[in-house]
């Protein structure tokens, strides 16, 4: 197969498949154009992680509902201010009185938009306290780390190249500057673990608002990826859409990254990675750094004392129950089936019934939404993750 119509992983199946049959590991880097180190590193990788990472998956977005009308909304606070003792249900019951001609809502989504006004009295519990810390405390290495992809750029067989990089905060290590076929989550959890293996678990990442960092049509903006980062006890950081200056000093290492790593671009991936590869080490401790005071990153950056393992399920003592979510992101209770989003696919969430009829559902420490008997989805509760609460 000529080079121009390999795929990355095609290139490197093609050269672990061929080490695997017998063949020298110099000759073989020789023709595929790559030094020896990269070679053992790609064979290295593919005997501890074989192929787990590299198969795409399908990704369905989960979309919700229209937003309620504005005048249905309003005359629900209306009665709400006006009889404070009615819950949802017969504040509904009053709406399909007083408006015979429209669909009514459902009675989760009315209690959801009385939940959003401050108009719902919550139990008082005993909350699970999440790990994570805010972004004034990153004041040493691992208290936050930084990730993004840096623009996406064309290689000499024309393939396009999509480098995900991640750095420490705090002393500006480069952990990581991975070429990607794409931005698919596949590829990221596989960067992402290896690099929790080797260095440890940060207290918080931050990144912009997309894929595979948050969701655009997902439940507060959540992925898959930053869903398995919660469960890590990572916080997740997003900056403002259309402010990359709040992600100041990773944009500043990606100016050059572009300089020194890119122009001009390599033949194929393997070459690329290798020249990353090249770029991470002189970045980190050889090249003086005028924020550290000529010093390199590799002076300050120490792994994270935060060892990298599996998490233990999540309990939730002061809920009803505990539901595992399904694959295709839906909470199944007896014959019921009620949408969350598939984000979560997988994951034990909390259910707690809040009011007559109506329920609850957390995962870890946050609130999601809400569902009624009658509802065959979720109605979002506030945003946990709003800037405010950040």
């Amino acid at each position: 197969m000529p080079w121009k119509e390999c795929k990355p992983m095609d290139e490197r199946l093609r050269f672990v498949a061929r080490l695997l049959e017998g063949e020298k590991m110099s000759p073989l880097c020789r023709e595929f154009g790559i030094s020896r180190v990269t070679g053992h590193k790609i064979f290295n990788r593919y005997k501890e992680c074989g192929l787990d990472g590299l198969n795409d998956r399908s990704r369905r977005p989960y979309r919700h509902a229209n937003k309620l009308p504005f005048q249905i909304e309003r005359s629900i606070l209306g009665l709400k201010r006006e009889h404070p003792s009615w819950g949802a249900p017969k504040i509904r019951d009053k709406l399909i009185r007083q408006y015979p001609m429209i669909k009514p809502p459902a009675i989760s989504t009315v209690h959801a938009v009385l939940d959003r006004n401050g108009l719902v009295r919550r139990r008082k519990r005993r909350r699970y306290k999440a790990e994570g810390t805010a972004l004034s405390a990153a004041h040493e290495p691992n208290g936050l780390w930084c990730a993004d992809y840096k623009g996406e750029f064309m290689l000499g067989n024309r393939q396009y190249c999509y480098p995900l990089t991640i750095s420490d905060y705090r002393s500006r290590y480069l952990l990581a500057c991975e070429g990607m076929t794409s931005t698919r989550s596949d590829f990221a959890f596989a960067a992402f673990e290896r690099v929790f293996k080797d260095f440890g678990l940060p207290r918080a990442i931050r990144t912009d608002n997309g894929t595979p960092f948050a969701g655009p049509n997902a439940l507060f903006g959540l992925s898959k990826l930053s869903v398995w980062w919660l469960r890590l006890g990572i916080q997740i950081q997003r900056i403002k859409p259309g402010n990359p200056q709040q992600n100041g000093r990773h944009e500043r290492m990606h100016l050059t990254l572009k300089k020194e790593a890119t122009k001009p671009a390599s033949f194929n991936f393997l070459q690329q990675q290798e020249r990353f590869d090249r770029f991470i080490e002189v970045y980190n401790n050889e090249r003086p750094h005028q924020a550290l005071g000529g010093a390199y990153p590799g002076d300050f950056y120490t792994p994270s004392a935060r060892v990298y393992e599996p998490p233990a399920e999540p309990e939730y003592p002061f809920h009803d129950r505990t539901v595992r979510v399904t694959r295709c992101g839906r909470i199944c209770i007896g014959k019921r089936k009620i949408n969350l989003s598939q984000v979560f696919a997988g994951q034990i969430v909390g259910i707690r019934e809040v009011d007559n009829q109506i329920w609850l559902v957390s995962f870890l420490d946050y609130d999601l939404g809400f569902f009624d008997i009658n509802e065959g989805r979720v109605e979002p509760a506030p945003n946990p993750f709003a800037p405010e609460k950040l």
